[in-house]
């Protein structure tokens, strides 16, 4: 997993419209990067919710919101539209950036054993250098509690 300090991985990804979002181009702003398992699924829900009722703050602060999962650019655009989701919807099916990151991990799910993307968030700061991990996140309060850490 990447730590503190080390450059954040470059990638291209296509957002909910099919168009391609490269990380760097945010250089000069702070980015929270997460990555979340599936759309509309209950806690990948809650935790898109909890980012959508606090993008106003994360605006006002110049903090872009840019959330990772496996499910294609249409999953994301119809669960954006469901649950009015303001911020970037990534899809990443070949793991280009999961991977990079350190988040496709062994993780039990059902009872069983098998790989999936671990809930994790990135604070990325103004130079492209990760400021902050925080590892299997809770979904209710990973936005507040991001916003908290960065007051």
């Amino acid at each position: 997993m990447l730590q503190p300090g080390m450059k954040a991985p470059d990638f291209t990804l296509p957002d909910k419209n099919g168009n391609p979002v490269t990380l760097s181009s945010f250089l000069g702003r702070r980015v929270v990067l997460y990555f979340y398992p599936k759309d509309n699924t209950p806690g990948c829900t809650r935790q898109a919710c909890a980012f959508a009722g606090s993008y106003a703050e994360f605006e006002r602060r110049g903090i872009t919101v840019i959330g990772i999962s496996k499910d294609s650019a249409a999953s994301h655009a119809g669960f954006a539209d469901k649950y009015n989701l303001p911020f970037i919807l990534l899809s990443d099916p070949n793991r280009v950036a999961i991977e990079a990151y350190g988040v496709w991990q062994e993780k039990k799910m059902a009872g069983k054993l098998g790989m999936g993307v671990v809930r994790t968030t990135f604070i990325i700061d103004e130079n492209g250098v990760i400021a902050s991990v925080m590892p299997k996140v809770k979904p209710d309060t990973n936005a507040a509690d991001i916003l908290k850490m960065l007051a």
